[in-house]
C-alpha cells in the first residue's frame, strides 16, 4: 500500500498544496497512491498526544510506502523525527519526502540522516525568523477549528448552505473559507481522517527506538527479566 500523509496544524502549508506536491512527487517516482491520510491538529501536539497517528503508523507493515510533502509534516521536533524514522526503518516502511527529495528505507544508515535533520532544523528556524508567512500557509480563521467537520460534511455531499446552517455561521463566510482552502477539491479525493483531539495519558518513550511498539518492548523486558531470574 502507498499512503499520502497530509497534516494540518497552525503554520503549516494548506492541505491542498501539500496534496498537489505529494501527488506530483508520486507521479515522478512512478508510485500510485492508494490512500490519503489527513491529520488535523488544533495545535502542534507532541507525539504522545497524537494517539491516532501512532495507531496509523503501527498499522503499516513491510513494503508499505509513506509519502509526505515535508519532513516536518511528521513532527516539527528533531527528537521525535528520529524516533519516527527509526520506527519506519524497523518496520521496513519506505518513506518519501517530496520537498527534500528524501527516500528512507531499511537500508538507510541513521548516521546519514542526523546531519540532514540538523540542517532542516536550522532552515526551519531561519524560515520562522523571516518576515511573512511560509509559502502556502494561510492566516488563521475562526473556521480552522471546524475544518475536520466541514471537510467531512463536504465529503458526504452536503451543500455549503446546509453546513452553514448546521454550524450556525454565515454561508458567504463559510463559502469563502472553503474556497480559500480548496476544501471541495480535497473532499473529492479518497482519504481517511485521523487526529481529532483526544485525551490520552502521556507515556514516557525515552528508552524506545520505536515509540509505537511499547507493548512489544514491555513484553521483551518482562521475558528478559524472567530469564535473568
Amino acid at each position: 500500500m502507498t499512503y499520502a500523509f497530509l497534516r494540518q496544524f497552525p503554520g503549516s502549508k494548506n492541505l491542498t498544496l501539500q496534496q498537489k506536491e505529494v501527488v506530483a512527487y508520486a507521479i515522478n517516482r512512478g508510485l500510485e497512491i492508494d490512500k490519503e491520510v489527513v491529520e488535523h491538529s488544533s495545535r502542534n501536539r507532541p507525539i504522545e498526544e497524537r494517539k491516532q497517528f501512532e495507531e496509523f503508523m503501527h498499522s503499516m507493515g513491510e513494503g508499505d510506502n509513506l509519502i509526505v510533502d515535508e519532513i516536518w509534516t511528521l513532527s516539527n521536533r528533531v527528537d521525535e523525527l528520529v524516533k519516527i524514522l527509526s520506527c519506519v526503518m524497523s518496520r521496513r516502511i519506505n518513506l518519501f519526502v517530496a520537498a527534500q527529495g528524501l527516500a528512507v528505507s531499511k537500508e538507510t544508515p541513521m548516521g546519514t540522516l542526523l546531519p540532514l535533520l540538523n540542517e532542516l532544523r536550522e532552515e526551519s528556524h531561519d524560515r520562522r525568523g523571516s518576515v511573512g508567512r511560509p509559502k502556502g500557509s494561510k492566516s488563521r480563521s475562526k473556521f480552522d477549528a471546524l475544518q475536520p467537520r466541514i471537510l467531512q460534511r463536504l465529503k458526504e455531499g452536503e451543500s455549503v448552505s446546509s453546513i452553514a446552517r448546521e454550524l450556525g455561521v454565515s454561508r458567504s463566510s463559510l463559502k469563502d473559507y472553503i474556497e480559500s482552502r480548496s476544501l471541495k477539491e480535497l473532499a473529492e479525493n479518497t482519504f481517511m481522517e485521523i487526529g481529532r483531539p483526544v485525551q490520552t495519558d502521556i507515556i514516557s518513550d525515552e528508552l524506545l527506538i520505536c515509540p509505537f511498539e511499547r507493548d512489544n518492548h514491555e513484553n521483551n523486558n518482562h521475558t528478559h527479566t524472567k530469564g535473568v531470574h
